[in-house]
């Protein structure tokens, strides 16, 4: 019986990761987290090892497909990749002066008001748009919000994907399948640099938990991936609008009964 729970929870929780991971560039915490915690009575701390883990595949797969079709600007993602390692460090230490219970629902709220942001404001930002603005310029806009993003993932503790997303469309004006392909390029390694220091520190997983995430989050953003590379503009900005609307009410849904 409690295999079958598992299987099941980790099931549904590898599909709204994959989803949201292949479609938005979402981090599988905000997802895997608080279902293993509220269904499977799991440590936090190990459950989201064992969601950053899911993370690394996920992004990592999707990242191939999306580069695979010219949709990844893995120049600017290294440099912003570097930024936002640095500065979750220090977010880190600063989040650990304050309370945590006023942070807790920050990436909830941000997966939904972004979906709906989606939907009623969709990114129809060109390819020829981006290829406007200089190397230099779009390097040093890179490092900056890099250095953004890394201070808020360190100091929420999620929702990077989801501000990587956000900064790539809004600030560096980014065409949707772009700023998605750049994010999971960026996720893979930020996930990989987290899942090896939880394990490091709280010693290894739940091993069932932690093959059933890790194969069904790879699955599903593999097919969410697949969907977006070969979708219009305008269909792509609706599913991931519906898919980040859905996912946020899941998820707060989920801290609640926590």
């Amino acid at each position: 019986m409690k295999l079958l729970l598992t299987i099941i929870v980790t099931f549904f929780a590898g599909m709204g990761a994959g989803l949201g991971t292949g479609f938005a560039g979402m981090s599988a915490a905000a997802v895997i987290s608080p279902m293993l915690i509220t269904f499977l009575g799991m440590d936090p701390y190990m459950a989201v090892g064992i969601a950053l883990s899911s993370d690394v595949l996920a992004s990592a797969v999707s990242a191939y497909i999306y580069g695979k079709n010219k949709n990844l600007d893995i120049k600017n993602g290294i440099i912003m990749m570097i930024s936002v390692l640095t500065f979750t460090i220090v977010g880190s230490y600063l989040a650990s002066l304050l309370p945590a219970a006023t942070m807790g629902n920050f990436s909830v709220f941000m997966t939904f008001l972004l979906g709906v942001k989606f939907i009623v404001r969709p990114v129809m930002t060109t390819k020829e748009s981006m290829q406007g603005i200089s190397a230099k310029k779009r390097a040093i806009q890179s490092i900056i919000c890099g250095v953004i993003i890394g201070l808020i993932c360190g100091f929420v503790g999620a929702g990077g994907g989801m501000m990587m997303l956000l900064i790539l469309t809004s600030v560096l004006g980014y065409e949707l399948k772009t700023a998605v392909g750049t994010s999971v390029f960026i996720m893979s390694f930020t996930a990989l640099t987290g899942a090896a220091s939880h394990f490091a520190i709280g010693g290894a997983p739940e091993w069932t938990v932690f093959i059933l995430c890790v194969a069904f989050t790879f699955i599903w953003a593999r097919i969410a991936a697949l969907f977006a590379n070969k979708a219009t503009p305008k269909t792509l900005n609706r599913a991931t609008g519906v898919i980040l609307v859905i996912l946020g009410l899941v998820v707060l849904g989920f801290s609640v009964l926590a």
